[in-house]
């Protein structure tokens, strides 16, 4: 489950890099990078779930991600490093299916995997701050 979980948080992640990179349309986005790609319906659902509840609440997210990296203005932060802040921003302070250690883990495996040599170590900092806002 972790795996497919994961996967599906790659996928997302990279939605969210395209549409913020080119603004391209998000369900012709995401419905490309799911096909083919062997996900459950669940997990399917979870990555449209994901991107979707990102872009509807990215201005709030954005705030708080500024708030907790105020040397980078949003601009200035790399667009894979800023997408997956967004992503587990909002899996931290928005979404409660799972925990705040595990969203903040599933994030800096992504910063290993995409971002550059830096971007675990930036997106652990920046969350770590974050996360002292949950209370759950």
């Amino acid at each position: 489950m972790i795996g497919a979980r994961r996967k599906a948080r790659a996928i997302a992640l990279q939605a969210l890099y395209e549409i913020d990179a080119t603004k391209h349309e998000m369900e012709v986005v995401v419905g490309r990078l799911l096909a083919d790609r062997g996900l459950s319906e669940e997990n399917s659902t979870f990555v449209h779930e994901l991107v979707s509840q990102v872009i509807q609440n990215k201005e709030k997210i954005d705030c708080t991600m500024q708030k907790f990296a105020k040397a980078w203005p949003i601009r200035q932060i790399s667009i894979i490093d800023r997408n997956i802040l967004r992503l587990a921003i909002f899996e931290v302070l928005f979404d409660n299916r799972v925990s705040v250690k595990v969203a903040i883990n599933e994030a800096v495996e992504l910063a290993k995997k995409f971002g550059s040599d830096n971007s675990p170590k930036f997106v652990n900092g920046v969350l770590g701050s974050v996360s002292h806002l949950v209370d759950r």
